[in-house]
């Protein structure tokens, strides 16, 4: 049974991961409208992730005899100065997730509760491959530079990356 203290910080983060999602798509609406589709679609594929990572931790609040409370979502930017500032806001949105997840873990911990600190063992290693990605993005984007064909094979690069489910296309993709 989890502590009030450790539902509080888990639907916390529940709320976090949403408000994740809802700023990998602001980005990807972004990236469709500078002409990005491949770049969009990499977001796309990450706002799904991030559901994912959010239905998971709602599942297990319930499992583990807690209430899930959804909170307001904050509204996400929706102008960025290129699609490198994009990126760049993603991995720094990466690093603080991972912060809170490391929090989560050292409440658990603080607590003596092994089942949350195992459960939440498979978000700490989801954030290793979360930041290299993101990072490996920003990285591709700053050899890139301003250079419009090393943008569009970014761009097509991108687009390889599979969505969990297909989701409709519009808004100038």
């Amino acid at each position: 049974m989890l502590s009030k203290e450790l539902e509080a910080a888990l639907n916390a983060q529940v709320n976090a991961e949403m408000y994740s999602a809802y700023l990998y798509l602001s980005m990807a609406a972004y990236l469709a409208d500078q002409d990005l589709p491949g770049m969009a679609t990499w977001m796309k594929a990450q706002a799904q992730e991030e559901m994912v990572h959010a239905m998971k931790i709602y599942g297990y609040i319930g499992e583990a005899l807690g209430r899930v409370t959804l909170a307001a979502i904050d509204g996400p930017p929706t102008e960025w100065d290129s699609p490198l500032a994009a990126f760049q806001d993603a991995f720094k949105h990466e690093q603080k997730v991972t912060g809170l997840i490391n929090g989560l873990v050292t409440l658990a911990r603080k607590e003596g509760d092994h089942a949350t600190e195992i459960f939440l063992q498979w978000f700490v290693t989801e954030q290793v491959e979360e930041e290299a990605n993101a990072d490996a993005n920003v990285k591709i984007l700053q050899r890139v530079g301003g250079h419009p064909q090393g943008l569009l094979m970014a761009d097509r690069e991108m687009a390889a990356r599979p969505l969990l489910f297909a989701l409709p296309t519009g808004g100038g993709e």
